[in-house]
């Protein structure tokens, strides 16, 4: 059960930059205004690839951290 949902976690949360718009809103006004917008989702995929990498990294060392700290299988806390 702890598995299925840490699995639907990971997989909503691989999915969330995909629905993200992650620019300000000055950048997009000058983007869109020059009319060719794939200048401006080229943009945007660019920042959320860039937001990406410091919260996997925090997974991961949050995830080797409590595989650390848990305790092995027969060991009382």
């Amino acid at each position: 059960m702890k598995r299925n949902v840490v699995f639907i976690l990971m997989v909503v949360l691989l999915l969330l930059p995909l629905v993200s718009e992650a620019q300000c809103s000055m950048c997009r006004a000058v983007l869109e205004s020059e009319g060719d917008t794939s200048t401006a989702e080229g943009i945007n995929n660019g920042i959320v690839y860039l937001m990406a990498f410091p919260y996997i990294a925090i997974a991961l060392l949050g995830f080797f951290v409590f595989k650390k700290m848990r305790p092995k299988a027969g060991q009382e806390i």
